[in-house]
């Protein structure tokens, strides 16, 4: 609970979110003045904003489940208040730093505008300075579900974000009675550097449930027996990783919060039986995959990162970090529902409760049995556990890991693998030859332990721990615009990228290097671009180009569903078109944030 030194700011959250259940998102949020001003062609930004914002960051001792923090944050809650805005607004946010040794800024996660209001110190612009003030000033040029965070020495982990909402000019397709952003986030009073240096020291340092003797039968059994479970341990042993390894980061040390509410604390959503209630769910959290459900009521998906999608009946998704789900539930009973939000690697969850009077609270469910990584996550395609890994031969050597030598892939020749057995009819192409950058698999070394032998399409999986779960989870091949893409040029070239990392070093890359040791991907403005994705280690990375939009290849031809944010998921092969419609420095990263902190982090420049 708060903390008396919290009193003020907890009460003005308290005020707040109160409001929103009472009457709606919009109950307790001011609105700025507005100009009349007509809605410009894209580009082109009036003389005076239509809307004006003021926000001040600076440290507030907050008081969570027991764990007190000095949190940077903007105007001492966490998270910062709720903007609502309209396309085709032009607005001016004053942003006001009191820290007193510290630089802030603020990034517009998936808003499209020009680079230098993009709030990455260091590419768009140099930070906001102590006592100092930065004027971010763009035009809206679209409508969705958003949020903003800090963009400065990993201030966003400790409580400096919250979410954008912006209304489109025309009403929407899918109206509904009620309307509440859900913005889950972790709560910890542990640093990120402390987190950091921990797991430098002990890859697992926070994993704290490993496989036992006592689980052996129940995998020997699923493996078929106890040898193949056997050579599955054995495998993984030799990759030095954890098959258990599922979160870098748990619920051992993090609280994980529902629009700052703990568990106990039971955030309220109020609906009256039959009304349709719009949930805009955000992962605001800087380590944390959440899998999220209603016991008892249907979600439709209808928007994925701001943008409309065809509508998917589904009783559970997934949301990785920095995306954002908008869905629509329609709650019939006058009882109460649990929005149940579990972590990936089930050592917690964040709960709050829709319910037609205040105050009620809906059974929260148990969590699911934790996911164990398999051959797949290895990169080692449909292998199954007892199939013999030192049969998969690379010129030089074998693959099974780093202490077995080095693998020597001279330019990246596979002639030494068997095919033999093997399905190749996915490879075979009817479009044109295009220009392709292709650095080869990335060599064993202290910056990278994996090579995927055989990454596959994972797209139509739901992730670790959610197959065949005896429910409806969504699934990226599901995701389909409403309407076609706005570029309908094919690409001129591929840009193909491993992710990488060493998890016992704990340092993370693109291409077996760090961002100190890579220079930047270069773009053509108005350029058409394919990047491919080839995830080498056993880890999901929520990949997030700044400034474009990503268009995820996924089967739904010209119908791509637009994302800011994508799940490249382990041992997965996957690709995304990009237009680079808006010249300057853009950054692209992971956005695990202690993985962009270690090196998973590039620059585009679109000249």
């Amino acid at each position: 609970m708060f903390s008396s030194s919290r009193l003020r700011g907890g009460l003005t959250r308290r005020r707040f979110v109160t409001g929103m259940g009472a009457g709606g998102l919009m109950a307790a949020l001011p609105h700025p003045a507005r100009s009349a001003s007509a809605v410009l062609p894209a580009g082109l930004i009036p003389a005076e904003p239509s809307a004006t914002w003021d926000l001040r960051v600076g440290r507030t001792h907050i008081e969570i489940d027991h764990k007190a923090l000095n949190a940077p944050c903007i105007g001492g809650t966490v998270p910062g208040p709720v903007l609502r805005w309209r396309q085709g607004d032009t607005v001016a946010v004053n942003v006001t730093n009191t820290l007193r040794h510290e630089d802030t800024s603020i990034h517009w996660h998936g808003i499209r505008l020009p680079s230098d209001m993009d709030g990455v110190p260091g590419l768009s612009f140099t930070g906001i300075k102590p006592g100092e003030t930065f004027t971010y000033r763009f035009r809206l040029h679209q409508s969705g579900t958003y949020w903003y965070h800090s963009h400065s020495g990993m201030q966003e982990a400790q409580g400096l974000y919250g979410a954008v909402v912006i209304d489109p000019i025309h009403p929407a397709p899918n109206a509904c009675d009620r309307d509440y952003v859900i913005l889950l986030s972790e709560w910890t009073d542990v640093s990120p550097m402390d987190m950091i240096n921990n797991l430098k020291m002990q890859d697992d340092y926070y994993v704290f449930r490993q496989r036992t003797v006592a689980s052996f039968p129940k995998e020997a059994r699923e493996a078929g027996s106890a040898a193949a479970a056997l050579k599955d341990r054995l495998a993984w042993s030799r990759m030095r990783m954890a098959a258990t390894d599922i979160s870098d980061v748990t619920g051992i040390i993090y609280t994980y919060l529902l629009n700052g509410y703990a568990p106990d604390m039971n955030w309220n959503g109020l609906f009256r039986p039959g009304e349709k209630v719009r949930l805009r769910f955000i992962n605001g959290s800087s380590m944390t995959f959440f899998d999220i459900r209603i016991p008892g009521l249907e979600m439709l998906v209808v928007q994925a990162d701001g943008n409309d999608v065809e509508p998917v009946p589904v009783d559970e998704f997934r949301i990785g970090v920095a995306e954002t789900y908008d869905v629509i539930v329609q709650p019939k009973e006058d009882r109460a529902y649990t929005v149940f939000a579990q972590s990936e690697d089930r050592t917690g969850f964040a709960r709050g409760t829709l319910a037609p009077r205040a105050g009620m609270a809906g059974p929260v469910p148990p969590m699911d049995p934790r996911p164990v990584r398999t051959m797949i996550d290895m990169g080692m395609g449909d292998m199954k556990p007892g199939d013999s890994m030192q049969d998969m031969e690379m010129p030089g050597g074998s693959m099974a890991g780093p202490d077995k030598g080095s693998m020597d892939m001279s330019g990246g020749s596979m002639a030494g693998m068997d095919m033999h057995g093997m399905d190749m009819s996915h490879m075979h192409h009817t479009m044109p030859p295009i220009e392709v950058d292709d650095p080869g698999p990335p060599p064993i070394n202290v910056e990278n332990q994996n090579v995927a032998m055989m990454p596959v399409d994972r797209l139509g999986s739901p992730g670790d721990g959610l197959e065949h779960n005896g429910r409806r989870v969504l699934n990226y091949k599901q995701l389909r615009a409403t309407r076609p893409g706005a570029d309908p040029r094919p690409p001129s070239r591929e840009i193909i990228l491993h992710l990488t990392g060493n998890m016992e070093r704990y340092i993370w890359g693109f291409n077996g290097r760090k961002f100190s040791e890579s220079g930047p991907i270069h773009l053509k403005k108005g350029e058409r671009v394919r990047f491919t994705l080839i995830n080498d280690t056993m880890m999901e990375h929520p990949i997030h180009l700044h400034g474009l939009w990503s268009e995820l290849e996924n089967g739904q031809g010209d119908f791509r569903p637009y994302k800011h944010t994508l799940i490249s998921q382990p041992g997965s092969r996957m690709s995304y078109l990009v237009t680079a419609d808006v010249p300057g420095m853009w950054a692209y990263h992971c956005h695990l944030m202690l993985h962009m902190d270690l090196g998973m982090f590039r620059t585009v420049i679109v000249e």
